[in-house]
């Protein structure tokens, strides 16, 4: 989270994309919805409501709260709250 506190989402993308790759599989889908959402929050710094490959904001968004929801697991350094609330904040734009 020191990343988006220094406003570097893509860097906290990348991040949270290798903990993702690289942790046991009853925290997969956790953690693949945190790099969701911080590669929502780069497309939005960035300006660009499409995203690449098509994958806009919203969508991306949409799809990490529907896994952020649906996983079992929280990781501990990562506030869920506070992530579903900034999805929540995505998916209006």
């Amino acid at each position: 989270m020191g990343y988006l506190a220094q406003d570097l989402p893509f860097h906290a993308h990348e991040v949270f994309e290798q903990r993702w790759r690289c942790c046991p599989e009853n925290e997969r889908l956790a953690w693949q919805a945190i790099a969701q959402w911080a590669a929502a929050l780069t497309h939005q710094a960035r300006g660009n409501k499409q995203g690449g490959n098509k994958q806009g904001i919203v969508a991306l968004a949409k799809r990490a709260q529907v896994n952020l929801e649906a996983c079992s697991y929280a990781p501990t350094e990562i506030d869920s709250a506070l992530v579903l609330e900034s999805l929540s904040g995505l998916i209006k734009t």
